[in-house]
């Protein structure tokens, strides 16, 4: 048994983990006492291209040796070229602005709906088991008033509405309304996938009102439901696209994403981040998108997404499986609990999570092999009975 890692120094808002991991390659991981596992998580859906992928870990290693740093007073060149490729992967006609997580890219689409909308026209609607990140904004944008409670009072101007009831999202808008916020697939909510038709009929609303249809394709982005981008399935096209995970496959890095014409609400000044776009983060997106361009990695999320699902579905004890690619989620069968189980896959070997008190969340990097498919769902198997 190795030493226990003192976390003492640690603020406690993660509690204590259950493994200390120390090393990973492709879907596999080593903790401190020598024991393999399969990570079908991928640190919640960012590790697509799997632990220590050659390619993204020279480009860092490289920068790092280059240019680190200079602050957004001066210019540098990786971040504007993967800027330009992340524009064409959503259709071109845009603009970004780099953030260093997810809820920082979904502040900025926040801050761009409020100036876009301009004085009396700020209220963002939602939805009810929606996640949209921890900042004050972000957390009263997401859809979990538990998660509300500890923190109130919130900043105002965020309604929520019931998941794909498009109803519903009509009765919410008035003349304050400047946008819609919605994921293509709720995956903290619990892997809930937005039907084409609310998707669709959110995009007719915005059209119809002068409003801004945002999508959070955070968790779902860069290939993980097999599209590029979540939104892609309903065949709708937003106004606004916020991403992280994915893009830097480990590297903290996440962008904004919107129109060029409603980019250009922004001023010089309205919005900033010391380390927004900076070289050695971009740098790994653009070996990140390189490899995942290279290998089709949306074909790859279908394929092995189709293979895990038969699979699981198959599984007793396991009552339905849902999502998308290889962002999937087990339901259980009634009476079983999924933080036990959860647990007791890591302790055969499988991470995955207990995304909801009944279901398992799987999202295993898109180069998952089928081998390390059928051995993660042997396991669930062997578990389960």
């Amino acid at each position: 048994m190795s030493a226990a890692v003192d976390r003492s120094a640690l603020m406690g808002v993660f509690g204590e983990p259950p493994v200390t991991f120390v090393r990973g390659r492709g879907t596999e991981l080593w903790d401190d006492d020598g024991n393999r596992y399969l990570d079908f998580l991928g640190g919640l859906a960012v590790t697509s291209l799997g632990h220590a992928h050659p390619v993204v870990a020279t480009a860092i290693a490289e920068q790092a040796r280059t240019l680190v740093h200079v602050s957004n007073l001066f210019g540098t060149t990786v971040g504007a070229e993967v800027a330009r490729t992340i524009d064409g992967l959503l259709g071109g006609g845009g603009q970004l602005f780099f953030t260093n997580s997810g809820a920082e890219a979904n502040e900025c689409a926040l801050k761009l709906a409020r100036k876009f909308g301009g004085r009396g026209r700020h209220v963002v609607v939602s939805a009810l088991g929606s996640f949209h990140g921890r900042t004050l904004a972000t957390l009263a944008a997401t859809g979990q008033p538990a998660k509300h409670e500890p923190f109130q009072p919130l900043p105002e101007g965020f309604r929520h509405v019931t998941w794909n009831d498009l109803d519903e999202l009509e009765r919410a808008i008035d003349p304050s309304v400047a946008a819609i916020l919605l994921e293509p697939l709720q995956g903290e909510g619990g892997v809930n996938p937005a039907t084409p038709a609310f998707l669709q009929g959110a995009r007719a609303l915005c059209d119809e009102r002068g409003m801004l249809l945002m999508i959070d394709e955070v968790q779902t982005g860069f290939g993980r439901t097999g599209e590029w981008f979540g939104f892609e399935h309903a065949g709708i096209r937003p106004d606004v696209v916020t991403m992280a995970k994915a893009m830097g496959n480990g590297m903290p890095i996440g962008a904004c994403w919107a129109r060029r014409e409603v980019a250009a609400a922004f001023e010089p000044g309205d919005h900033g981040s010391t380390y927004s776009g900076q070289p050695l983060a971009t740098a790994a997106v653009r070996a990140v998108l390189q490899v995942m361009q290279e290998i089709d990695a949306p074909a790859l999320a279908r394929k092995a997404g189709e293979r895990l699902r038969d699979a699981l579905a198959a599984v007793p004890g396991v009552a339905d499986v849902r999502g998308a690619g290889l962002l999937l989620a087990a339901e259980l069968e009634p009476g079983r609990d999924a933080k036990a189980v959860n647990a007791a896959l890591l302790r055969a070997g499988l991470v995955a999570n207990a995304v909801t008190p009944t279901a398992i969340r799987f999202a295993p990097p898109l180069l998952v092999t089928d081998d390390e498919i059928d051995e993660a769902v042997a396991i669930v198997r062997s578990v389960l009975a």
